[in-house]
C-alpha cells in the first residue's frame, strides 16, 4: 500500500482519532453489527491478538461485566479490561490460563491471526490456514455450548476444506468481507454462529 493511500485510508485515520490500535477493530465492530458475535457481558477468546485492535473493540462489546483474554506469541501492550497471555496458539497449555481468568467457558472465540508473510503466496495461506486449524483446537476447549466464533482467512485453496470443518461444528457459518478490509486484500471472514448445534 503506498503511503499516499494510507494516508488517505478512512478507517486507518478513524482508528487514530477513536483511540483504536488498528483499522482491524472496524472489521470485527462492522461484522458485530450484523451478527452479534459478542454482546454485554460476554466472555471472549481472542487468538492471535496483537498489536491488539480487536481486543479493544471487544472489551467495549462485551462491557464491564465481560471479560476478554488474548493470547499472540509477540509483546503487545495491556489493553484496559482485557487480559494479555503470551504465548502461542499451537501450545494448548494455554487452555488452563484462558478458562481460569474467564472463570468458566467463552462465549465467542475471536481468531483474527496471521502467519509471517513470506510474501510467498501459497505457503502464507497454508500456513495461516494451519494456524486457524489450531485456533479450533483452543477454541474446541474454550467455546461453550450456543457460543460464537470469527475466523479470518486468507482466501485460497484451502478455505472451503476449513470453512467445510467449521460448519461440522457449528449451526450456521457465513462468508463475508467487512467493508474496512482493503478491496485488494484477500482476507475473508467465517462468521460462526452456534457452537455444538450443528
Amino acid at each position: 500500500m503506498k503511503l499516499l493511500d494510507a494516508r488517505r485510508d478512512h478507517y486507518r485515520k478513524l482508528a487514530k482519532e477513536q483511540g483504536y490500535r488498528s483499522r482491524a477493530s472496524y472489521k470485527l465492530l462492522e461484522l458485530n453489527n450484523s451478527y452479534r458475535i459478542i454482546g454485554p457481558g460476554f466472555k471472549v477468546v481472542d487468538l492471535g491478538c496483537a498489536p491488539g485492535g480487536w481486543m479493544q473493540a471487544a472489551a467495549k462489546l462485551a462491557g464491564n461485566k465481560g471479560r476478554v483474554v488474548g493470547i499472540d506469541t509477540a509483546y503487545m501492550d495491556e489493553v484496559d479490561n482485557a487480559k494479555f497471555i503470551k504465548g502461542s496458539v499451537e501450545d494448548e497449555s494455554v487452555v488452563d490460563e484462558i478458562l481460569e481468568y474467564l472463570d468458566g467457558k467463552a462465549n465467542a472465540v475471536i481468531c483474527d491471526i496471521s502467519p509471517q508473510i513470506t510474501g510467498h503466496w501459497s505457503m502464507d495461506h497454508a500456513r495461516q490456514i494451519s494456524l486457524n486449524y489450531s485456533c479450533t483446537k483452543i477454541m474446541d476447549r474454550v467455546l461453550a455450548v450456543k457460543g460464537n466464533a470469527l475466523f479470518k482467512v486468507f482466501d485460497g485453496e484451502y478455505s472451503m476444506e476449513f470453512r467445510d470443518y467449521l460448519k461440522k461444528k457449528f449451526a450456521k457459518v457465513q462468508l463475508r468481507k467487512p467493508n474496512a478490509s482493503r478491496k485488494p486484500s484477500s482476507e475473508l471472514y467465517f462468521v460462526c454462529l452456534g457452537y455444538g448445534l450443528e
